[in-house]
C-alpha cells in the first residue's frame, strides 16, 4: 500500500503514524475518567478555550502549543475549583470559559499582522504536516504517565469517578486526584490538537469509550479496550486520509463512526437473538 511504502520515506509521516498510535492510547484512558465522570462538556470548553491561548501565540510570535497548553490547564483547573468550591456551576463555567477562549482566540488572530487562514485550519481541523518530533516525544512522555498511573492507581481513580462521597469516606484525596486528572486531560487535549484539531478533537476522547462501554462495562476492560479502539480508529483514518487527501481528524472521526453504528447494530442482534432464545 502506498501510506506504508512512503511512512519509510517521509518523516512528517511517521511522525502522524506514531502521533495516531499514541494520541488514541493518551486520550481514550483519559477519555475514560471523562466519560465515566459524564465530563465531556467540561473537555469540550478546554479544548475550545485553548483556542484562546493559539491565538495569543500567533501574536506573540511564540509557539502556538505552549500558548494553548497555558489557557487548557488554567481552564481546566479553574473549572475544577469553581466546581468543587461552589463559586458559579460547574456548567455556567464551562459554557463561559468556552466562549472567552474562542473570543480571544479570534480577537488576537485578526490583530496578528500577515495573518492567514490556512495558518488557523491546521490547529481547528488537524494537519499531518503539523505534528514535530518534539510532539511525538511529548506524547510519548504522557502516554507513559498515564499508562503507569493507570496500573498503579486504576481503583481509586475509578472511586473518584463514580462516587466522589464514597471515595471520601475511604480517606482518597478526592480533590488532589480531582485536580491532578483536569491537568492531564488539558495536557493530552493540547498535545492532540495537532493531529485531530480543536473542532473535531472532542470525539477522539469520547468515542471509543463509548465503542467500548457498549461491549463491556467494566470499568478495568473499558480502560483497557478504548485505547486499542483508539489505535484502530486513528491509524484507519489517517491511512484514508493520506488516501483522499482529506485533513485526519475528519477522516479519524467518520471511521469512529461508522464502527460505533456497527457494534450498536451488532449489540441489538445479539440482544434480539437472546431474547428469541
Amino acid at each position: 500500500m502506498e501510506f506504508f511504502a512512503d511512512l519509510i520515506q517521509y518523516g512528517y509521516l511517521a511522525n502522524a503514524f506514531w502521533a495516531a498510535i499514541l494520541s488514541g492510547i493518551t486520550c481514550s484512558l483519559i477519555g475514560t475518567y471523562i466519560v465515566s465522570r459524564r465530563l465531556v462538556f467540561l473537555a469540550g470548553g478546554v479544548t475550545h478555550a485553548s483556542f484562546g491561548g493559539l491565538g495569543l501565540a500567533l501574536y506573540l510570535g511564540v509557539n502556538p502549543i505552549g500558548g494553548a497548553m497555558l489557557f487548557a490547564l488554567f481552564s481546566a483547573l479553574g473549572i475544577e475549583w469553581a466546581g468543587q468550591h461552589g463559586r458559579i456551576r460547574e456548567d455556567s463555567a464551562i459554557g463561559i470559559i468556552w466562549s472567552i477562549g474562542m473570543a480571544l482566540g479570534a480577537l488576537f488572530l485578526y490583530l496578528t499582522p500577515g495573518y492567514a487562514s490556512g495558518d488557523l485550519s491546521a490547529y481547528l481541523f488537524g494537519s499531518i504536516v503539523t505534528v514535530t518530533d518534539e510532539d511525538i516525544r511529548a506524547l510519548a512522555l504522557l502516554t507513559l504517565v498515564l499508562v503507569v498511573g493507570a496500573l498503579l492507581w486504576l481503583r481509586p481513580i475509578m472511586y473518584i469517578a463514580f462516587d466522589r462521597s464514597f471515595a471520601r469516606t475511604r480517606g482518597m484525596a478526592v480533590a488532589g486526584v480531582s485536580y491532578l486528572m483536569a491537568a492531564l486531560m488539558a495536557v493530552t487535549i493540547v498535545l492532540a490538537i495537532r493531529m485531530m484539531g480543536i473542532v473535531l478533537l472532542i470525539s477522539l476522547i469520547t468515542m471509543p469509550v463509548v465503542i467500548a462501554n457498549t461491549l463491556f462495562r467494566s470499568f478495568r476492560t473499558i480502560a483497557l479496550v478504548a485505547p486499542l479502539v483508539g489505535i484502530v480508529g486513528n491509524l484507519t483514518g489517517l491511512i484514508l486520509s493520506y488516501s483522499w487527501e482529506v485533513p485526519p481528524g475528519t477522516s479519524i472521526i467518520f471511521t469512529l463512526t461508522v464502527g460505533l453504528i456497527a457494534v450498536k447494530l451488532l449489540t441489538l442482534c445479539r440482544n434480539k437473538l437472546k431474547a428469541a432464545a
